[in-house]
Parts: C-alpha cells; sequence; structure tokens
C-alpha cells in the first residue's frame, strides 16, 4: 500500500530532481510555480515579474500535493481491483467451479449408467450363446448317441445276413428270398437315413441380436474418430433409367414426367422399365458409409442390391426390394418400410427424416439405415452377402442426392 510522503520539505520525502533550470528574465532557479499559468517560475516571478498577483506556491510544496494525488488514485485503483476481485471475480470463480463439478458429475453418471447397461447387455447375451452353445452340444450328443445305435444294429442285422449267405444252401436261399428273407434288414438299412445338417444343430445367429448394441455400435462408428464416408461415392450413369434425370455432377436424380423424358442410348447395365439407378462404388470389404439428401420426396427407397439384380423388364427381379438381389428403405405415401425379396416391414419413424444414412459393415454382414442428424437407427439387418454390394436408389416424386 503506497504512503503519502510527509508534508516536510527537504526531508528526503520527495524525488531528486534534475539539474535546475534557471528563469529566463531573472536567471534564478525555477523554484515556484504559477497555478495560473500552470508553469515553473523563479521568485522574482513571483513578487515582481510577470506572475506577480497570480495564484502561486512553491514548487516542494506543488510536488508534494502533486504526489499525494497520484498516491490516491494508485489506493482507489487498488480498492476498485480488490471490490472487484471480491465481489465479482471471485463469485465467478466459485461459480464455474460448481458448474464444472456438476458437469464431471454428470458426465460420470451418464458414463457409469451407459457402463452399467452395457456390462448387463453383455451378460445377457453371453449367457444367450452360453445357452445355445449347450443346446447344440445337446443335440449333437444326442444324434451322436442315436447314430451309434443305429450303427450298431446295422452291423448285427449284416452279421446276420452275412451268416446266411455263407452258411445257407443255394435252394432254401432261393425259397427264403422268395418270401421275406432279408426283408426287415433291408428295411433296417433303408430306414437309418443319411446325416443331415438341421436347425437344431446349428447355432442360432439370433442369440447375439441387441438392438441396443447395435444401436451403440453404430453410434461408435458414425461419431467416432475414424469416419467411414464415401466421398467418391456418385450416380453411375449406366445405371440411369430413362424414367430419371441425372446431375452434372452425376450426384442429383430427378424423376422425369412423361413429357420431358428422353430415350437414352442402349446399355445392358441400364434400367428400362423402373426408375432405378445404382451407385459407382462397389463394396466386399471393410465398413461404408453414404448419406442420400431425400428432402420433400414422398416416393424413394435407397439400399444395397448385388452387381447381378436385372436391369431390363418391369418384372419383380428388376424391381428394388421385391427379390432376393436386393435390400431397401422404402418411403411412399407416407409409409416408411424395410424391403427384401417382396417381403416388407413396416418402420414407426418418430419424424420424417429429410436426411437417410446407410451403414453398411462388411465384417459383421450388416446393413443399417439411420437419421444422420440424432443418429437414431430407423432399421438394421444382418444377411450373409454372398457378392460385392452396389448402393441402390429409386425414386418417382421430386429428387434425391448423394450427399458428401
Amino acid at each position: 500500500v503506497l504512503q503519502k510522503p510527509a508534508n516536510k520539505p527537504g526531508v528526503g520525502n520527495s524525488r531528486p530532481r534534475g539539474p535546475s533550470e534557471l528563469c529566463v528574465d531573472h536567471e534564478s532557479e525555477l523554484d515556484w510555480f504559477c497555478g495560473t499559468e500552470q508553469k515553473l517560475i523563479c521568485s522574482h516571478c513571483a513578487t515582481v515579474g510577470s506572475c506577480q498577483g497570480h495564484t502561486v506556491t512553491p514548487l516542494a510544496t506543488r510536488v508534494t500535493r502533486v504526489r499525494d494525488k497520484l498516491v490516491d488514485v494508485c489506493e482507489k485503483m487498488q480498492l476498485q481491483y480488490s471490490l472487484h476481485t471480491h465481489a465479482f471475480l471471485l463469485p465467478c470463480c466459485l461459480i464455474m467451479q460448481a458448474a464444472a463439478s456438476r458437469a464431471r458429475e454428470q458426465v460420470l453418471a451418464q458414463v457409469s449408467a451407459a457402463r452399467e447397461t452395457l456390462e448387463e447387455e453383455e451378460q445377457r447375451l453371453l449367457e444367450e450363446v452360453q445357452r445355445e452353445e449347450e443346446r447344440v452340444e445337446q443335440c449333437l450328443l444326442t444324434q451322436r448317441a442315436h447314430w451309434g445305435q443305429a450303427l450298431t444294429n446295422l452291423s448285427q442285422t449284416r452279421s446276420r445276413l452275412v451268416h446266411t449267405l455263407t452258411h445257407t444252401p443255394d435252394a432254401q436261399l432261393v425259397v427264403r428270398d422268395s418270401g421275406s428273407f432279408g426283408r426287415k434288414g433291408v428295411e433296417e438299412a433303408e430306414g437309418v437315413g443319411e446325416p443331415c445338417d438341421t436347425d437344431q444343430l446349428s447355432l442360432n445367429p439370433c442369440c447375439t441380436e441387441s438392438k441396443l448394441l447395435r444401436g451403440l455400435w453404430a453410434t461408435a462408428v458414425l461419431l467416432g474418430p475414424n469416419t467411414y464416408g464415401s466421398s467418391c461415392l456418385k450416380f453411375d450413369e449406366r445405371t440411369v433409367s430413362p424414367l430419371l434425370s441425372l446431375s452434372e455432377d452425376f450426384c442429383t436424380l430427378t424423376f422425369l414426367h412423361k413429357k420431358t423424358r428422353q430415350s437414352p442410348p442402349y446399355d445392358p447395365a441400364r434400367f428400362d422399365s423402373w426408375p432405378n439407378a445404382l451407385g459407382s462404388v462397389s463394396m466386399s470389404s471393410g465398413t461404408h458409409s453414404w448419406v442420400v439428401d431425400v428432402g420433400q420426396s414422398g416416393a424413394f427407397k435407397v439400399g444395397v442390391c448385388y452387381a447381378s439384380l436385372e436391369r431390363k423388364g418391369s418384372g419383380n427381379e428388376a424391381r428394388l426390394g421385391h427379390n432376393s438381389r436386393s435390400w431397401v428403405l422404402s418411403h411412399y405415401d407416407g409409409d416408411y418400410s424395410f424391403c427384401h425379396a417382396g417381403k416388407k416391414v413396416p418402420l414407426q419413424v418418430a419424424r420424417r427424416p429429410e436426411r437417410v444414412g446407410l451403414l453398411l459393415d462388411w465384417q459383421s454382414q450388416t446393413l443399417l439405415f439411420y437419421e444422420p442428424h440424432s443418429c437414431a437407427v430407423l432399421y438394421s439387418v444382418s444377411q450373409n452377402f454372398s457378392a460385392p454390394l452396389l448402393p441402390a436408389f429409386a425414386v418417382t416424386d421430386r429428387s434425391i442426392t448423394i450427399l458428401h
């Protein structure tokens, strides 16, 4: 804290001045201050000179007053800083620390809840896999015991037949063959049949089904540090139906009314009857995702298909979702559904999405449809894909666009 210097000139309470300046008029030391003209003067100027009758004070007194004023200003500034620190910054700091503490607690609580739920789901799925494994093992043991007993019976029957063949005279053998000789053994042999694989002897893949786990996995893939967007995906111009027009950047399909349709050159890859088009990227490994802006289109399909999908004709073999070679999410007349092999699975959509995302993970053989803004899963399907897949599209209202 600054202290006011004592008003005693000459006691070392003021800073030393430089070499004294002299009055131009009287050649005397400038040791007075004229308050009227705000300048340094000498004693002669104050008594008989130009500043006679003005408000004048000794220079040392003037310096002391100025310094006292500066000290007052410094003390006021320090007090103001202290007030701001204690009255404003300190409460703000405490509020911020409390908010940060609550935020940390919230994060820990949410992560803990998610971890607990995920651990419970993990335990449930592992127990389900264990039960399924035990069931299959029991079926295998039952089948093994059955075939062991059947082989024993066949061996005994074969031994009897061999004994009969080697010890029965020809005449008796012929007579017995005309009756029921050996019929029982033959029936036993034919009744055993051949081993065949059944569902009971295979692990049910549904034992690992979990909407929670699949949703978490999809969110982790889509929002994680490694993104899998197909930046080079566009519509394959060769496949675009004459019912559609393709933009110059090969990213937008628009449904054409009859008056504006043209007949493109023949191409074996082109759909000629259904308003379909395929993507330019073939997928047979890794993880792929892409987003389609469907806007206000009231009728569209997005999904995947084999390259062997039929392109010609108006039959179901070329219609997306109506054959075994295509898997699509369909929107028509306000309803959403998943379509494959002519079967529809109605979907409950909370609000109409303006964009639809697709995620294909080849390793897990999973195709997932999601809403990009919230990453909400619209539908997912696991399928043993037997050939490379292509993105598939159809639109009969307005336009759809591949986003990058």
